[in-house]
């Protein structure tokens, strides 16, 4: 959304962020689950996380840098009472946060579908350990500065999307 915004991009497919800039538009393409996953493979962050009730302020985190996913495991931390989480990386892709937790250093939240989207040898080393509810999806839209909405090809690529 951040080259839009700038203009060094027409449109973007990108996450809703809690509040819109006001020259963008945003027409949303679908609703997408929230996974938390944690190693699949025999570690010690796969033990911490496998017990009953697992002390998840000691749990190691891989985290998004930014955006909406950055702001959804915040809301995570609090809504477990987490005020100072252990932060293993912060890196600025998702597909990045998912080879990580494979290889046993941490655990993640992310969107299902860049799980499902991964390598199979990568997916096959993580474990979803939650799936966000209803309450809290992840819109995924494409975007577009308003005053560029009547261009002929932006007007026609916007007549055909969802809303």
């Amino acid at each position: 959304m951040e080259k839009v915004v700038t203009g060094e991009a027409d449109l973007a497919i990108a996450g809703k962020p809690e509040t819109l800039p006001g020259a963008v538009a945003f027409s949303m393409l679908e609703n997408l689950a929230v996974v938390l996953i944690a190693p699949a493979l025999p570690c010690p962050v796969r033990n911490q996380v496998s017990v009953d009730k697992p002390d998840w302020s000691t749990v190691p985190f891989i985290m998004a840098d930014q955006g909406p996913v950055r702001r959804r495991i915040e809301l995570w931390f609090r809504r477990h009472k987490i005020s100072n989480p252990q932060i293993y990386a912060t890196v600025g892709g998702h597909e990045a946060m998912v080879s990580m937790v494979a290889l046993g250093c941490g655990v993640a939240l992310l969107p299902e579908v860049v799980l499902e989207n991964s390598p199979e040898p990568v997916r096959n080393r993580v474990m979803i350990l939650e799936r966000s509810d209803e309450k809290t999806p992840f819109e995924l839209g494409v975007c577009a500065q308003k005053k560029r909405l009547h261009e002929p090809l932006i007007d026609a690529f916007w007549k055909i999307l969802p809303n």
